[in-house]
């Protein structure tokens, strides 16, 4: 009897461990950039398109970020604490979303923003979800989910944009200025 309970939860644990890994699949952000037909750091038309065509292009879990309105766990994501010089695009579109000069730490476990990079960049929607009362920050290009903005941040705005790392493309300043140097020749 207890040898057939052990086998059940055993059986139910690989399982559980086959389909996490299954949903947690993360892809590269250059494979995704090269399988992504709307990704673009250039072009600013609005994309879009419906959850099925986004689900074929993204990995999961950017896909569960940006069109579920899902969330990572706190201090887990790539760049919550990342200090590095540069800027942050959307993953799904490629939309610059914030400059590494707006970045601050705030000990919420999510990389947080006291400004977003322009003013289109970043559209805004009241959620009421889970009983509370926040405003969500999508991207301004693709509607991507990014995160949530609140009145709680430093000068000179007093906004904390809250952001998941799933969702962000990060380019290094050099990296940018080297890229952009090289196609103005």
């Amino acid at each position: 009897m207890k040898r057939s309970l052990y086998t059940i939860i055993l059986a139910s644990l690989l399982i559980s461990a086959c389909t996490n890994a299954q949903v947690n699949k993360t892809t590269n952000m250059d494979s995704l950039k090269k399988d992504n037909p709307v990704f673009s750091k250039t072009d600013t038309n609005k994309v879009d398109l419906s959850n099925a065509e986004w689900k074929k292009i993204l990995p999961a879990d950017v896909y569960h970020i940006a069109r579920e309105k899902g969330t990572e766990m706190a201090f887990t994501g790539k760049y919550w604490n990342s200090k590095e010089g540069g800027t942050y695009y959307c993953a799904a579109c490629g939309n610059p979303l914030f400059s590494s000069n707006g970045k601050f730490e705030s000990s919420c476990g999510w990389p947080s923003f006291f400004e977003p990079i322009s003013k289109g960049s970043i559209i805004y929607a009241p959620d009421n979800s889970h009983g509370m009362q926040r405003t969500e920050v999508m991207c301004g290009k693709c509607k991507a989910h990014l995160g949530h903005v609140f009145d709680d941040g430093p000068p000179p705005t007093g906004l904390r944009y809250c952001i998941n790392s799933v969702i962000l493309d990060f380019e290094k300043a050099r990296e940018a200025e080297k890229n952009f140097n090289s196609k103005g020749k």
